[in-house]
């Protein structure tokens, strides 16, 4: 998995024919890379937002969450990132029948899941809670998975560049309206009672 994640970061394009390359089973893609890394930024935000908090102003108190709410925020948090690497490999499995590709199912989720890596890795910036810092992470790491996404897919699904550009635009598209949908869910239960509790 490091060396991946190295090799993605350092040469994505001829790490893909790597990746491409391997066998590889869903279950060990979830055991090995999915359910660790999913976990960075839900544990990083857990500690973030009950540890060190958020400062009103300078020299003030710092705003924390209660740990009893906000445990199942992180473990639902935890549980849509792993639904949404399956969601997005099933999205590109059906997708690829349009462009004459014919990658397996273990092989679009095990695509959409190192694509999906930057994200998983920029959620350490959640250890401290700033809008700033958040906003930064979170831009750079969501730029370099769309740059895996346009890099990686005409070389995994082995179809013409022009072809992969057109495949991976759409995918883009429906990871946004993915999370788009994931923000309406989260607004739903903050609005029934599940959400955060602040420390007084």
């Amino acid at each position: 998995m490091i060396n991946h994640i190295w090799g993605l970061m350092a040469h994505p394009d001829r790490e893909w024919q790597q990746i491409r390359g391997e066998e590889e089973t869903i279950s060990h893609m979830y055991l090995t890379h999915v359910l660790i890394l999913a976990a960075v930024p839900a544990v990083s935000a857990y500690i973030g937002t009950t540890q060190v908090g958020w400062a009103h102003t300078a020299g003030g108190a710092a705003v924390k969450l209660t740990e009893a709410s906000a445990l199942p925020l992180t473990v639902l948090s935890y549980l849509t990132m792993l639904v949404g690497v399956a969601i997005m490999g099933l999205f590109i499995h059906w997708m690829s029948k349009t462009y004459d590709a014919r990658p397996t199912l273990t092989q679009c989720v095990v695509f959409a899941a190192y694509t999906a890596t930057p994200l998983f890795i920029g959620g350490l910036a959640a250890l401290y809670p700033s809008i700033w810092l958040g906003m930064a992470v979170g831009t750079a790491a969501v730029c370099y998975t769309a740059y895996l996404l346009y890099v990686g897919l005409p070389t995994f699904m082995n179809i013409p560049k022009e072809e992969g550009f057109v495949f991976a635009s759409s995918v883009l598209a429906v990871g946004l309206v993915v999370l788009v949908a994931i923000m309406a869910v989260t607004v739903i239960l903050w609005g029934i009672g599940i959400g955060p509790v602040y420390t007084s």
